[in-house]
């Protein structure tokens, strides 16, 4: 790496979100909302509004019903995951795989892939057996598949997209092995 290039993005799970890491991930949530990401909200996200939600998971976080994993490079957070594992008493062996974002200034440098892996490496830490997910995005369906994700069907029109256009979601599973 030469002396001017940028440190390579670090991946790692917060147990604790502070004030600064919840703007930084506001304001990731607003990059991908504009940039045309169906991830439950529409374009244009406010600042209050996207700071709300992380607060929201910054609880969830805190209470243990879900795991939060971030990418940081020089710049600051430019990519997360959560693992929701708050799920019902007959689901102990699986998780939800929730809010797959990368800042679009970050994409196509294998951040994705290594949010996948390290959420995929706690689900098996934790106990679970399963994972699935769900997404609206081309790229984010590769990426899955690459890694052993498994399609299981696709809802045409189920949600909407940042600027009201209806679009399919495609539902994945990964089975981590176990019993």
């Amino acid at each position: 790496m030469s002396a001017n290039a940028a440190p390579l993005p670090t991946v790692h799970r917060l147990e604790r979100a502070s004030a600064e890491q919840i703007r930084q991930l506001a304001a990731l949530l607003i990059d991908c909302v504009e940039g045309g990401a169906s991830v439950s909200f529409m374009h244009p996200l406010s600042v209050q509004k996207a700071t709300a939600f992380w607060n929201r998971v910054a609880e969830d976080v805190a209470a243990g019903g879900r795991a939060l994993f971030v990418a940081v490079d020089g710049e600051g957070i430019v990519g997360t995951v959560q693992l929701v594992l708050d799920l019902p008493e007959n689901q102990p062996h699986r998780a939800d795989v929730s809010k797959m974002l990368v800042h679009r200034r970050a994409r196509r440098q294998g951040l994705g892939a290594a949010l996948m892996r390290a959420a995929e490496g706690f689900a098996r830490e934790s106990g679970r057996s399963l994972l699935m997910l769900d997404t609206a995005s081309a790229d984010a369906e590769r990426l899955y598949a690459r890694l052993g994700w498994k399609l299981s069907g696709v809802i045409p029109r189920y949600a909407l997209l940042p600027n009201g256009e209806p679009c399919a979601t495609s539902y994945f599973y990964r089975d981590l092995g176990g019993s």
